[in-house]
């Protein structure tokens, strides 16, 4: 969402895909299910990011509840980033941000375990979620709040609050009402 990431070219080639290990892949076609998912129910939804999101949202749960394909996948994530770049991200991009910076995690798996906690926002799509972590047979580390201690906590909701554009998106106008510090405590402390 910058002038300075505009390209003039990108290349699309599955096969820059076969060394990642099962686990990177997943993680990673799951930040263009989470996008597709964020930007189909937010409130900047137009129908471009809309067509974007619905063709990448239904080529990854083709792959991941049928026969997963690295073409349809390539496909799915540039349309997942071509709906996203014309709308927004939402309540699990703005609550990963902080898991990344304090935890060091990757931002795929960051979005994975926040997701996994989201069903308040975007059921079905958890469950959905859910299922495909079953298929795939990926574990997400369990209970890692109980090592956050308060001021690691007190940067993780400071940063989720700086996320205006997201929440925003995810909640329209009066988000500061609804996604408070002790909502976000809340939803950290299910991690």
């Amino acid at each position: 969402n910058s002038d300075f990431s505009m390209l003039d070219a990108i290349i699309l080639d599955s096969a820059l895909s076969e060394t990642a290990t099962h686990e990177q892949k997943f993680f990673t076609a799951m930040d263009c299910y989470i996008h597709c998912v964020e930007s189909l129910t937010g409130t900047f939804l137009n129908a471009l990011s809309q067509s974007y999101a619905e063709k990448a949202l239904d080529l990854c749960s083709q792959s991941f509840l049928g026969d997963y394909n690295p073409d349809n996948m390539m496909v799915a994530s540039y349309m997942g980033g071509a709906s996203i770049v014309n709308s927004e991200v939402g309540i699990c991009h703005a609550l990963s941000y902080g898991l990344s910076l304090e935890l060091k995690l990757r931002h795929g798996i960051a979005n994975c375990i926040i997701f996994n906690q989201l069903e308040e926002f975007y059921e079905p799509h958890v469950a959905t979620f859910q299922k495909m972590l079953d298929l795939e047979n990926i574990s997400l580390p369990e209970n890692i709040s109980k090592d956050f201690g308060e001021a690691r906590l007190n940067r993780m909701i400071e940063m989720t609050l700086q996320m205006e554009k997201p929440l925003t998106n995810a909640l329209g106008p009066d988000w500061p009402s609804l996604m408070t510090p002790s909502k976000i405590k809340d939803l950290y402390m299910k991690l």
